[in-house]
């Protein structure tokens, strides 16, 4: 936190969705923390709160997004795949190259069920960050816990986008198959 005045419940709520709301990229809890001068738990209580209000946030890897609503239709596809954790950015950057956005991770665990976690993945640069952050932060990727296998739910601007990675994907040996 930086030396200043803590901003309060409401007002910090309501900066929260501004800053959001007007950013191109993900912010970090760290640095809207250190904006409103709470701590980072405050913060996470905060994104609860709005998200229970109806507020479109997601929590990835490289910070809160908040969701506006897309005038132009995107198209989507799940693909199943697996791989060892070592070719994950290898996955990964076939899939940005191909102009896709990997918008999240989806695992089927035996106590659990279904785990899902976004990953808005969209350029190499993203993807570098997230390897490093599992790397620096020594997690376990969710693949991990069901030997590799893994669902990833994609988007593109066009289905021909789709078609081409998952041939990609396939000639990489990514794609699950029987």
């Amino acid at each position: 936190m930086t030396e200043g005045k803590k901003i309060l419940g409401d007002k910090r709520r309501d900066l929260i969705i501004q800053w959001l709301s007007k950013s191109n990229k993900p912010i970090t809890g760290g640095e809207l923390a250190n904006r409103t001068n709470v701590s980072r738990q405050v913060i996470v209580q905060d994104i609860s709160i709005l998200k229970a209000k109806k507020h479109p946030i997601i929590a990835t890897a490289q910070g809160y997004i908040y969701v506006q609503s897309n005038p132009s239709p995107r198209v989507s596809r799940i693909i199943a795949c697996k791989h060892s954790p070592a070719e994950t950015k290898e996955e990964l950057f076939i899939l940005v190259d191909h102009g896709i956005t990997v918008k999240q991770v989806i695992v089927e665990h035996a106590i659990y069920g279904e785990i899902t976690a976004s990953l808005m993945l969209s350029t190499r640069h993203d993807v570098e960050k997230f390897c490093k952050s599992v790397e620096h932060t020594q997690s376990a990727l969710l693949s991990e816990l069901t030997d590799g296998v893994h669902l990833h739910v994609i988007e593109a601007e066009h289905h021909y986008q789709l078609d081409t990675v998952v041939q990609a994907l396939e000639e990489n040996g990514f794609i699950l198959s029987d």
